[in-house]
């Protein structure tokens, strides 16, 4: 007789997929109706930049409790919870005149989207066993398409019927994806149930978990971070119109995280990484020369595809590491993570803010980048347990095993 991690459940996976792809759709709202928000508000490069980067921070805060809630209390009850409050900020932002401190408060609530990050993968991962990880991560976090949704649509249907009635439109989905998210979602009878609050306390006093986390805020952070900004930045460097700056945004859109996980199930997320760090620094070194469109487009593409094929990987190697302690391992990590989503426009925005070009935030990006492919080669060289042999199914394994028997330990001494 097959476990339950054997014999999985697609439906859950499809489940996790919708949830996370409405909710990046509604994360990066503000982004992709940004030029017109932008200019019915009369807002400077700074204030541009915050207002992408703002549903972006309050979605990285939120990850990690929602992580801990989703532990205790199960993630499809808190994945419901979450779409049920997000019709909220889409009715206050539909039916009420908004200036910018309204669109900054609408931002944070409608950024409580990307904590779905932390209820879809762990209730998806509960089902399938180490060595299908990296696959059915990537699967149940494809949903970060949801940037394409949101740049394709978002432009065109403001410029038809306004960025106030998008906002309104946007429950229409809300509401279907609330409903089969009910009715797919299944929690997998392995969830570990009432542990002690340290098993928590010690995962985050783990090491590898905020080397996790830095190297997650530069795929995942540039992934979305770009992902909110580009329209913007298309707009503003190549003059281009609201609607083209938002196609040429959905090009960019990455739908190769299923592909980085599966790779890295092969080869080693820790080998994908080293080949995708290298990628990434170079790509934003060559778009900071502010080329023409025709080749930067290209450029943009492939930098978010080797995002994309970072994610996957980076979310092969987590569930290896924190067998028991998922939840609250991808909420923290996809809030660090995050965090770099809020710093990138920021920094795109005040570059140009006080320099007057793009050049100098894409050069810093190139070499914060650039150091983090140090800082993974260093651990790798002083770490048993960042070897490349993390692909491999013994070794995943035996990880499994020591977290497991870390996990017996602590709940004796703390059985309350």
């Amino acid at each position: 007789m097959h476990s339950a991690k054997q014999s999985g459940s697609p439906s859950t996976v499809l489940a996790g997929f919708l949830h996370f792809d409405l909710c990046f759709t509604v994360w990066v709202l503000l982004g992709a109706l940004g030029v017109f928000i932008v200019k019915d508000m009369h807002l400077n490069e700074a204030q541009k930049g915050l207002m992408v980067a703002i549903p972006v921070l309050s979605g990285s805060i939120a990850r990690f409790p929602i992580g801990i809630l989703g532990d205790r209390y199960g993630a499809k009850n808190v994945g419901i919870g979450l779409l049920a409050f997000l019709f909220i900020p889409l009715l206050i932002g539909w039916l009420l005149p908004v200036n910018f401190p309204g669109i900054i408060v609408v931002g944070l609530m409608l950024g409580t989207a990307g904590s779905s990050f932390a209820v879809s993968l762990p209730l998806a991962s509960r089902w399938y066993p180490p060595e299908r990880q990296g696959l059915v991560m990537g699967l149940a976090a494809a949903g970060n398409i949801g940037t394409v949704v949101a740049n394709l649509s978002a432009p065109s249907l403001a410029k038809a019927y306004g960025w106030h009635n998008v906002l309104g439109q946007a429950m229409i989905p809300l509401a279907i994806i609330l409903v089969a998210f009910i009715l797919l979602a299944k929690e997998s009878p392995n969830r570990p149930k009432d542990l002690p609050l340290s098993v928590y306390m010690k995962a985050l006093r783990s090491a590898d978990m905020w080397w996790f986390c830095i190297f997650y805020s530069i795929t995942f952070g540039g992934f979305v971070g770009l992902g909110s900004f580009l329209p913007l930045f298309f707009n503003k460097q190549y003059g281009i119109a609201a609607v083209d700056a938002g196609f040429l945004t959905a090009a960019a859109g990455s739908t190769l995280r299923p592909l980085g996980g599966y790779l890295s199930d092969k080869i080693g997320g820790v080998r994908m990484l080293t080949v995708l760090f290298t990628a990434v620094a170079l790509l934003y070194a060559a778009i900071s020369f502010l080329l023409p469109l025709s080749i930067a487009s290209w450029l943009i593409i492939v930098l978010v595809g080797c995002l994309g094929l970072g994610n996957g990987s980076m979310f092969q190697l987590v569930p290896l590491r924190f067998t028991k302690e998922i939840g609250v391992a991808t909420g923290l990590i996809g809030a660090i993570g995050g965090l770099g989503g809020f710093f990138l426009p920021n920094v795109l925005g005040s570059a140009k803010q006080f320099t007057g070009s793009f050049t100098p935030g894409l050069i810093s990006l190139a070499v914060v980048s650039f150091l983090c492919l140090i800082l993974l080669r260093v651990l790798v060289g002083l770490h048993r347990d960042w070897r490349f042999s993390w692909n491999d199914k013994a070794a995943g394994k035996e990880l499994a095993a020591v977290e497991a028997a870390a996990l017996e330990e602590e709940i004796v001494v703390s059985p309350e």
